[in-house]
């Protein structure tokens, strides 16, 4: 096992703070109302406050990854008698459509391309031939390409045609400023190894509450029942259904803390965005091309086509950057060859200008 403390440049889990880290070192009970209601329910009520103003929402905590909570939306809200339009343009699309299928939900795929943005007017298209269509879903950063897809624009589209709204905000939720009532969101689903900056263990839904009152006994699983989890948490002062990952949980709430301190959602979105600026520019100028137009670019994670030179290896360079203190990413695109690069998490500026010194001594097919 390395002794070494990477910089972890992923879309997560990623670099955190050395305060959250420390807030690990303490046990808790489950069934302690210290930390049910002082910490539990005070992370629920925090992550409404940042999500909305609007007195209409909830949020339940599930364990798992953020993979575990978008499934178990998906099985809890979708009815047997609903229909699913599910937007594609990457892994985590793909992933969704993979869960519908398995789950039996009635779905149709609208597939994108990996490197293109859903065209709204053929969603429409799409909602105007079907009237079974109850239900949007899409990922709101698709980490596949780094691909921030158009929320406010499907968002409308949504709300013009009177369909739930679920997104998959896993890698943007707390560094990219959103209002979900505004956006008339009715699931958002998140991760605490994101942008919050906490470290793995439990996701978590943002629901419109009248919304999720309608799911009693809809659920597909048992552990995955997002109507059951909520009334457990409202019934019992943010007690968990099963047991509680009580480490990852008092991370999160110093990781919710220090967000405050940075200034809140905007002020953190300011520091990724001039992280991802940096960046780009600075493998430009390094010889790397994006994958994406820049008008596509999220500020969380940024994809590269690999050189073209016969002797580059990513995992030659990848041992390189990582010998100097930095990990990165490999490529997930289907069709083209690239690798990954993100920046949230604990990094700075001054930690990006370090990353690029590293890429130029590492360059080594140059030579």
């Amino acid at each position: 096992m390395s002794d070494h403390n990477y910089l972890l440049l992923t879309p997560g889990p990623l670099t955190t703070s050395k305060t959250v880290k420390q807030a690990m070192l303490f046990d808790s009970c489950t069934w302690d109302e210290d930390y049910n209601l002082g910490v539990v329910q005070s992370i629920r009520q925090k992550l409404v406050a940042l999500a909305t103003p609007s007195s209409g929402y909830t949020s339940v905590l599930l364990q798992g990854s953020g993979s575990f909570a978008v499934e178990g939306v998906l099985g809890t809200v979708i009815g047997p008698q609903d229909k699913l339009l599910i937007i594609d343009n990457g892994a985590y699309g793909a992933r969704m459509v993979e869960m519908a299928r398995l789950m039996d939900i009635d779905h149709h795929a609208f597939h994108c391309g990996e490197v293109n943005e859903p065209d709204t007017l053929a969603l429409e298209a799409v909602l105007k031939n079907d009237a079974r269509i109850s239900h949007i879903a899409m990922v709101h950063c698709e980490t596949t390409t780094g691909m921030l897809n158009p929320l406010h624009k499907v968002a409308g589209l949504a709300a013009r045609n009177g369909k739930t709204f679920i997104v998959d905000a896993m890698s943007s939720f707390g560094g990219i400023p959103l209002d979900v009532d505004a956006l008339g969101i009715d699931f958002l689903i998140s991760s605490a190894n994101k942008c919050i900056q906490g470290v793995p263990g439990f996701a978590f839904v943002i629901a419109r509450r009248c919304e999720l009152e309608k799911c009693a006994g809809r659920s597909r699983s048992l552990s995955l029942d997002l109507y059951a989890q909520w009334r457990c948490m409202e019934e019992h002062a943010g007690k968990w259904r099963f047991t509680s990952p009580t480490h990852t949980v008092l991370a999160f709430a110093q990781a919710l803390h220090e967000l405050e301190q940075e200034g809140g959602i905007a002020a953190r979105h300011r520091r990724y965005q001039a992280n991802q600026r940096r960046l780009v520019a600075g493998m430009r100028a390094l010889g790397f091309t994006p994958l994406l137009d820049e008008a596509l670019h999220s500020p969380i994670i940024t994809a590269f086509y690999s050189p073209e030179a016969q002797t580059y290896r990513f995992a030659e360079f990848y041992q390189r950057l990582k010998q100097q203190g930095f990990v990165i990413y490999p490529g997930k695109v289907s069709q083209n060859d690239c690798f990954r690069i993100g920046n949230i998490g604990e990094i700075y500026p001054q930690d990006i200008e370090r990353l690029l010194d590293a890429v130029g001594q590492s360059m080594y097919w140059n030579r």
